[in-house]
């Protein structure tokens, strides 16, 4: 939210206020959360997932010339941090309180292991740039990564991050966009390959929403923080994980429908739902007795968000070990679990049974999945400290369609879209954006079709760091990249702004074509409806936010709610920072809740741990 030029910082009291991401950690952050007992390699079953195929495709023969280097930065405006030029910092409020949110009156209507090349030199795929030296767990640290690191971590411990959608409308594939969840969309076009006209998201009779429910947080000890992550959507239920169990919402009254319990806290729901209302969701074991009682989340159920019932529930283990599971993805009938160092394992969705798991002695392993219409795999081999990474597409049995090979110094790779297959890597040193370098394949050879180049500091899009498909802020449709722009200076004399840029998957260039946010507004997409791209807005101090939808042809957006303007209402949005909570819509309808809560900071005072909106 934009303060006016000479309003005072709201504040006072409230839980502690989410910061965008990569500006440096917020203020007042709770404390790190417990660290796990170091990990442990897997001691899986005797059987696991097959093997990829042959060697990989090759890159270009030779690199470009690296790209010209940023130029000299303008010194910033007294109190305001140095950030790329032509770009302003975000504005936001400043330890703005949650007061209660009175529900509002209607308003009237208004590797192959063993086939890497020698020595493949670094860079050999088009405009790569050199990266740092690869140290145990991530990248050569340095004081700017430590500053970025101290803010993703205090962030994590206040919000958590990730954009989730899961459609309310029926059809022959996973309730999700065609991507699979998430953020990002699928490619825009219908079964017989033409491109699709708009979207389903109509414009409601009344656009002015009201305050439809707001859930309390559950309450934590002081110093504590309580995994709750995971939110969905499907027909007249909206389900939210919370203390230790689901809860389902009626959409139409905001009124509990259900509740399941879980044995322990929430680690990870998967973001797609299927046709008939089936979701995934992996949690610990028990509930931690203190804060310093670590649960490895190792638990898995499929539940029904119809029924409010678990399909099945079983705990996976790797031999006489544990494993950590921080992801969840669908894809058709198989719901598959990844994690940074254990290795992914998959599961039919109906019964439970293991399709694959871990395998001992295996030198690569998952590291995750993204699911939806294709279920992708990121999968690393090697040592620890030096990682091969490379992208596959399976088929249902588990086997790979294709392995596209990264080169090495690259350690992460981030899916944003399965239909078609495209994925971003935070090359060189850890940024504050989420992917420098984006890449579009095959679906059918795995072979690179573009790679896209995303400026640090000039895009406003995240990654969550050792996760596969939490990508926010970045969508894929039409055969198009779209990106959010850093917030800049507007025309007025006070205030930012930001726009959504798009850029060719068949070239890599920008297209040229934008969709601005207007005067003192901020906007990033959701996710694709059809050809059409659903949007969040971020208003002024004055103006509620909005969902818009924007034409995937011209980029106009035509607005389908917009939240009150009441200074309870704005304080509560902003306190669970939108672009990285969970925040999902659909049929008029706009749900915002948290992924990780904490006590706040003084007593008495009132936080949220979901909050919707309706026409």
């Amino acid at each position: 939210m934009t303060q006016p030029p000479s309003q005072p910082p709201q504040g006072g009291f409230g839980a502690p206020q989410e910061q965008p991401g990569g500006f440096g950690a917020p203020q007042n952050p709770p404390p790190a959360p417990p660290q796990g007992p170091p990990p442990t390699p897997p001691v899986p079953p005797a059987y696991g997932r097959p093997a990829e195929p042959g060697p990989g495709y090759g890159y270009p023969a030779s690199p470009p010339p690296p790209p010209p280097g940023p130029p000299p930065q303008t010194p910033p405006p007294p109190g305001q941090p140095a950030v790329p030029p032509g770009y302003g910092h975000p504005q936001g409020p400043g330890g703005a309180q949650q007061p209660t949110v009175a529900a509002q009156p209607a308003v009237p209507p208004g590797g192959q292991q063993y086939g890497y090349p020698a020595q493949q030199p670094y860079g050999a795929y088009p405009g790569a740039t050199v990266p740092q030296p690869v140290v145990p767990g991530g990248r050569k640290p340095n004081a700017r990564t430590t500053i970025v690191i101290a803010a993703v971590v205090a962030i994590a411990l206040i919000v958590g991050g990730g954009i989730w959608y899961a459609s309310s409308d029926s059809g022959k594939k996973d309730q999700a966009d065609s991507s699979g969840g998430g953020p990002s969309g699928g490619d825009g076009k219908n079964a017989a390959g033409g491109q699709q006209g708009g979207g389903k998201e109509k414009v409601p009779a009344n656009t002015r929403a009201r305050v439809l429910f707001q859930v309390p947080s559950p309450e934590v000890a002081k110093d504590d923080v309580m995994k709750v992550e995971g939110s969905w959507l499907h027909g007249g239920v909206y389900a939210k994980a919370g203390d230790s169990e689901i809860v389902g919402y009626d959409t139409s009254s905001g009124k509990e429908s259900w509740t399941i319990p879980l044995d322990g806290q929430a680690c990870a729901g998967s973001p797609e739902v299927t046709d008939d209302g089936v979701a995934a969701v992996v949690y610990q074991p028990a509930e931690p007795k203190n804060k310093d009682d670590y649960q490895r989340c190792n638990k898995l159920s499929a539940i029904d968000l119809t029924s409010g019932k678990k399909l099945w529930s079983k705990e996976i283990t790797l031999g006489d070990q544990k494993p950590d599971y921080e992801e969840v993805s669908i894809s058709g009938d198989i719901v598959a679990v990844g994690g940074s160092t254990d290795g992914g394992a998959a599961f039919d969705l109906r019964t439970g049974k293991a399709k694959w798991i871990p395998q001992a002695g295996d030198q690569c392993h998952d590291v995750g999945y993204r699911g939806g219409e294709q279920l992708v795999a990121v999968r690393t081999c090697g040592e620890y400290d030096n990682p091969k990474i490379s992208v596959q597409l399976l088929a249902p049995d588990g086997k790979p369609r294709w392995s596209y090979k990264l080169p090495d110094g690259i350690d992460n790779a981030k899916v944003i879209s399965t239909k078609p297959v495209v994925f971003g890597v935070d090359s060189g040193e850890i940024t504050a954006s989420g992917v420098t370098d984006v890449f579009a394949l095959d679906d059918a050879t795995g072979k690179l079709r573009s790679k896209i180049t995303l400026e640090d500091g000039k895009y406003d899009h995240d990654c969550d760091v050792n996760k596969v498909h939490d990508c926010h802020g970045i969508v894929v449709g039409n055969d198009k990249l779209y990106v959010p722009t850093h917030e800049h200076d507007g025309s007025g004399e006070y205030g930012t702004t930001n726009e959504i840029v798009s850029f060719d998957l068949a070239t890599g260039k920008s297209t040229g074509d934008r969709a601005d946010a207007g005067e003192r507004y901020t906007v990033f997409p959701l996710r694709m409806d059809g050809s059409n791209i659903i949007a969040y807005k971020d208003g002024p101090y004055d103006k509620g936010a909005q969902i818009v939808s924007l034409d995937g042809g011209t980029l106009k957006a035509t607005t389908l709610l917009e939240t009150p303007a009441s200074r309870n209402v704005l304080d509560a949005i902003s306190s669970m920072v939108p672009d990285r909570a969970e925040l999902l819509y659909a049929g008029g309808k706009m749900f915002l809740a948290r992924q990780l809560a904490s006590a706040p900071i003084t007593q008495g005072e009132k936080s949220y741990l979901a909050i919707g909106f309706s026409d």
